[in-house]
């Protein structure tokens, strides 16, 4: 379902363009007709780019960033101030200082000197300045509120741009490009489209049709925070939890070891109590008295019966030896 539809729209005066002679010829794509030398803006396409500008802001707003709103005609200033409340958004309403965001550092040095003349009114360092001293500080601090106290907040360069009349903020558009920051932008038939990122092409000086076209997109971008809320609330849920199961297995892990430790001092309890047992028998074992066994008697051995005389061998006789030398004796003396 769109945000808004054509009847809104057309109530709201979204459709009445500026006069021929002053329109741009890059707008002729979202002209519908020509009314009494009044160019008029076909609401039906501005309804689909209102509906892709308010989905694009929506997933900005979503992932934290900033969407400086830039509108310095007196139709929107209050529209801006108002609808913007709630959102924390940045935004522009007084004259666009030149260099807001190419010269950004010098802007912030400016934010932090009104910063610091607060701080000195809260510290009651101004009651000790003279009255002259403290007009002027004072002066000084209403004219940088003025032009910046809108985007006392902004620290960074924005993600994104809404601007109402291009063609009146011209400084900031090239400013934006000369940066890469895209733009969103009402662009009336006097303008030109092409230079802006997402162009809702509608009236843009009634007040009723600013209004009507802010307030969806504010809608969006309120849309947008909710949601990142919501995903921050459930992540903090989600890491809460994560935590919680975490010290919930730490402690098992811990029971789990205690009783493991535990099991294992008995078990070794156990084991020094049956060493110590078993150790103390040893030690009676060692000092009784060593009992003797009853000697067996052993049979008579073979060794013991009278032995029997052995037959005593006769030496052989030297009687044939004797022969021989006798025969030898017996030659007779002449032979030799």
């Amino acid at each position: 379902m769109s945000r808004t539809n054509f009847k809104e729209l057309l109530e709201a005066g979204a459709h009445f363009g500026h006069l021929k002679r002053k329109w741009n010829p890059a707008m002729a794509p979202y002209i519908f007709m020509e009314k009494n030398d009044i160019h008029i803006i076909d609401l039906n396409k501005t309804v689909v780019k209102i509906e892709e500008a308010a989905n694009a802001l929506k997933h900005i707003a979503k992932s934290g960033k900033k969407i400086l709103f830039v509108a310095t005609k007196k139709q929107a200033k209050e529209i801006i101030e108002t609808t913007l409340e709630g959102t924390n958004m940045p935004y522009v309403t007084e004259r666009w200082l030149g260099g807001m965001l190419t010269n950004f550092p010098t802007i912030r040095k400016a934010i932090k000197k009104m910063n610091t003349i607060d701080k000195m009114g809260e510290r009651g360092t101004l009651d000790h300045l003279s009255k002259r001293e403290r007009l002027q500080i004072s002066r000084q601090r209403a004219k940088l509120e003025k032009t910046l106290g809108s985007i006392s907040d902004l620290t960074r360069l924005p993600a994104a741009m809404f601007i109402v009349d291009i063609n009146k903020e011209h400084i900031a558009v090239k400013e934006a490009h000369r940066l890469d920051i895209p733009i969103f932008a009402m662009v009336d038939t006097n303008s030109n489209p092409n230079l802006v990122d997402f162009p809702i092409p509608a009236n843009d000086d009634a007040s009723a049709s600013i209004s009507l076209i802010i307030n969806v997109l504010t809608q969006s971008i309120k849309e947008g925070l909710a949601e990142r809320k919501l995903e921050r609330e459930k992540d903090a849920e989600n890491k809460k939890a994560a935590k919680a199961k975490s010290e919930k297995k730490e402690l098992e892990k811990k029971e789990a070891e205690k009783k493991e430790a535990e099991k294992k001092k008995a078990e070794s309890t156990e084991t020094k109590k049956a060493t110590k047992v078993e150790i103390e028998e040893v030690i009676k074992e060692e000092k009784a008295p060593a009992k003797k066994a009853p000697a067996k008697k052993t049979p008579a051995k073979k060794e013991d019966a009278p032995a029997k005389k052995a037959p005593a061998k006769k030496a052989p006789a030297k009687k044939a030896a004797a022969k021989k030398t006798t025969k030898k004796d017996d030659t007779p003396k002449e032979d030799k």
